[in-house]
């Protein structure tokens, strides 16, 4: 095998073979049995990569046999509901993927044929499609060479070139993008393969933490190994901002064993779940005690705390149950009830999607 390289010099990188040797490596050992990996032409292939986005393997096979099964075209998906949709996505997570996903459907559709478009530019035309998804498409379905450039790639060419420059800074960013198109192999045919083998080597091997470059098919050329530590790349100084944000829900049963339910959106709630469905909302716990009649009992949960991307929700659920009272008394409630929502049984409840701290509070209740 070539001496490891200790500099990312033009001159010293040509010592190596980057891509011949990881596509020899993939065939013999990366993963070959994917579900999205059966069938490489664009609708499966396109699905895996936005389920796959901030998103574990583990998690995404489950979720992308279910939608094979229930949308098995572009054109079942494209003439699907929203709700239908983000129910099938319940629990995935990065629920405007959902959105997207299902209006780059309809445009694939009614805008192409059915037919996923072949170049760069007109894949990233489509809703949620950006630069790395449809390089994906584009070099394992129509063998482009055109380079992926997901966190897996970024860390393994930072730490293949030892690329010191912060990855934070945009130019630095666009630099290493240029560099990964570089390494790409000069056999268009190898494109799906060169593709695959990268992002298994990311996901198996080149590790964020604790690379195993003992089983390393690129270790032999690789400049972060040789200086000693190739965990301190990629380099990314900036940190996500997370905020702390406090809800409060009203989860109402009435007799008949329904739940109130509310379809979020944008406007009227805080901003997150769009398009699911949810309980009633509010800013404070004594907002939520004037929506209801004076005197109504309410049963607190205890908090649930929920990380997002960007947010710690901590949300503190105050359950209302239809009691024998009066029935002056019963009727106000429930016509109080009534504006804020919708009375929705367990089968209507799971006929769209929700959040998950709300299938929880679901199964736990009802």
């Amino acid at each position: 095998m070539p001496k490891a390289i200790k500099t990312n010099t033009p001159t010293s990188r040509v010592k190596f073979d980057f891509a011949s040797t990881l596509c020899a490596w993939q065939k013999k050992y990366g993963r070959h049995d994917l579900p999205w990996q059966l069938d490489l032409s664009p609708y499966p292939v396109w699905l895996s990569e936005i389920m796959l986005q901030q998103t574990q393997v583990k998690t995404v096979i489950e979720y992308f046999d279910r939608f094979m099964t229930r949308f098995p075209s572009v054109e079942d998906l494209a003439s699907a509901t929203e709700d239908e949709v983000l129910s099938m996505w319940s629990g995935l997570g990065y629920y405007s993927r959902a959105r997207n996903l299902h209006q780059c459907a309809k445009d694939v559709v009614h805008l192409h044929g059915g037919q996923f478009p072949r170049t760069l530019d007109a894949l990233m035309s489509l809703p949620g499609i950006g630069p790395s998804t449809a390089a994906a498409i584009a070099s394992i379905c129509f063998s482009s060479k055109v380079a992926i450039f997901d966190g897996n790639v970024k860390r393994v060419i930072s730490r293949f070139m030892a690329f010191k420059d912060d990855l934070s800074v945009a130019l630095h960013s666009k630099t290493l993008a240029m560099k990964a198109q570089e390494l790409l192999p000069k056999e268009q045919t190898l494109m799906p393969t060169y593709t695959q083998a990268i992002m298994d080597l990311g996901a198996t091997i080149c590790k964020p933490k604790n690379p195993l470059c003992e089983s390393c098919p690129v270790a032999p050329g690789c400049s972060g190994k040789a200086q000693g530590d190739p965990s301190l790349f990629p380099v990314k100084t900036k940190k996500i901002k997370r905020t702390q944000r406090r809800l409060f829900w009203l989860i109402a049963l009435d007799g008949e064993g329904r739940v109130l339910g509310v379809k979020r959106s944008a406007e009227r709630t805080s901003g997150i779940w769009k398009g699911l469905y949810a309980f009633p909302e509010f800013e404070s716990e004594s907002a939520l005690r004037l929506s209801l009649p004076s005197g109504v009992q309410l049963d607190a949960l205890e908090p649930i705390r929920h990380e997002l991307t960007h947010q710690s929700l901590v949300i503190e659920a105050f359950v209302w149950r239809e009691k024998k009272s009066s029935k002056a008394t019963q009727t106000l409630s429930l016509a109080k009830l009534q504006n804020l929502g919708q009375w929705m049984d367990s089968r209507e409840w799971s006929a769209v999607g929700v959040p998950r701290p709300v299938e929880a509070c679901l199964n736990e209740l009802m």
